[in-house]
């Protein structure tokens, strides 16, 4: 297969960064498309890279968290799910990202794992962000500790079974995509 790339890609002729700190870098830039004409305000951000994690119990029902979120302003339901820690980033990418998963399944559940897999990793945004989502199943958790919640995570443990979480999905309460893919992902590379 030809490919001409030429004929595709922007050239960045300036950015601003509006906002800068350790959350997120909010920028607006100007391109020169390919056909030359210019093409501004674009915006885009650089956030942390995070993980997502399918975590499932030894009787094979999922452990999920209830918490509000922002955009959508209402209570979903997903899977445990946390930024890659500046300390974490300093290994290899999916050595920090497994790190950064089962510190958040343990601080987020109190569940831990033996039986660690990762299924992919994809930009999590690529039409606005440079960030990536690490995606990973856990199978076989045990809970064995209380929940330890950051200061701004308030969010209620539960679990469901695959029949419940297939509700969920379909009654809208489930919602977040990179979720979906990695409770499907997970499931097929288990058989079920």
């Amino acid at each position: 297969m030809k490919r001409n790339d030429d004929a595709l890609l922007w050239k960045e002729l300036k950015t601003e960064h509006l906002v800068q700190d350790e959350w997120i870098d909010f920028r607006r830039s100007s391109y020169l498309f390919p056909n030359g004409e210019v093409f501004e305000p674009f915006y885009s951000y650089s956030r942390r890279n995070f993980v997502v994690i399918c975590a499932r119990d030894e009787n094979g029902n999922y452990i999920c968290v209830r918490q509000f979120r922002q955009g959508l302003r209402r209570i979903t339901t997903e899977f445990c799910a946390g930024g890659i820690e500046q300390k974490d980033s300093d290994r290899e990418h999916t050595d920090a990202a497994l790190i950064a998963a089962k510190r958040e399944l343990l601080e987020e559940t109190g569940y831990t794992s033996e039986h660690w897999r990762h299924l992919l990793t994809l930009p999590a945004n690529p039409t606005m962000a440079d960030n990536y989502a690490y995606l990973f199943a856990a199978d076989d958790c045990i809970c064995s500790a209380e929940q330890e919640l950051d200061e701004t995570e308030f969010l209620e443990r539960l679990t469901c079974t695959p029949e419940e979480l297939e509700q969920l999905v379909r009654d809208g309460e489930f919602v977040q995509g990179l979720h979906l893919l990695a409770k499907y992902l997970a499931d097929q590379k288990t058989g079920k």
